[in-house]
């Protein structure tokens, strides 16, 4: 199964996808970057099509994913996934695009799937990602920091790993930001 396929776009890729002739060469283009994908295992490539997607559910979280969180995104997509650049934006496109259209019934799904099949080193780095995340912005918001404490348990993640992840991102979190310092 293609990376494109387990995202459910298969359709956008292919021959019949019904770009217009002005788009020739950027349709070329994603074809080019999802042959390259989909020589991937297909075992590695929902792996990162999950991983993508649960960095999206956290970036949509306050109901806008920001420039700044999607190169998060993609950093992040990039380095676990070893792949190019132009590959990662795409994984990433792709996964908040599936994020923001059915968000709300795959959420659960695919971070159990996750979940199932990652290791307890492999669900922390995610974890480490997802505040990465919710952090480039310079500001973790409460809704993002509840979704993030959602998918902690749904990786079947202790609150140990929660707040060891969580202090390394401290001077990002809103309600510690809002804070008056202690009078002398």
């Amino acid at each position: 199964m293609s990376l494109w396929k387990t995202l459910g776009l298969d359709r956008l890729a292919g021959p019949g996808s019904g770009a217009a002739s002005g788009d020739r060469a950027a349709t070329e283009t994603v074809r080019r970057i999802v042959a390259e994908l989909n020589r991937l295992e297909p075992e590695r490539a929902r792996f990162i099509a999950a991983f993508a997607y649960i960095l999206s559910r956290v970036a949509h979280a306050d109901l806008e994913i920001s420039d700044v969180e999607t190169l998060a995104m993609e950093r992040a997509v990039r380095d676990l996934g070893g792949l190019r650049e132009e590959e990662a934006v795409l994984v990433v496109q792709m996964a908040k695009t599936q994020a923001l259209l059915f968000g709300s019934t795959e959420n659960f799904l695919v971070t159990r799937e996750f979940a199932r099949v990652a290791t307890p080193e492999q669900k922390r780095n995610l974890l480490e990602c997802l505040f990465a995340v919710s952090a480039a912005d310079e500001t973790i918001t409460g809704v993002e920091e509840a979704e993030i404490r959602r998918i902690v348990s749904e990786l079947d993640l202790g609150h140990g790993d929660f707040i060891a992840a969580r202090s390394r991102f401290l001077q990002y979190v809103a309600v510690l930001k809002e804070r008056e310092p202690p009078a002398s």
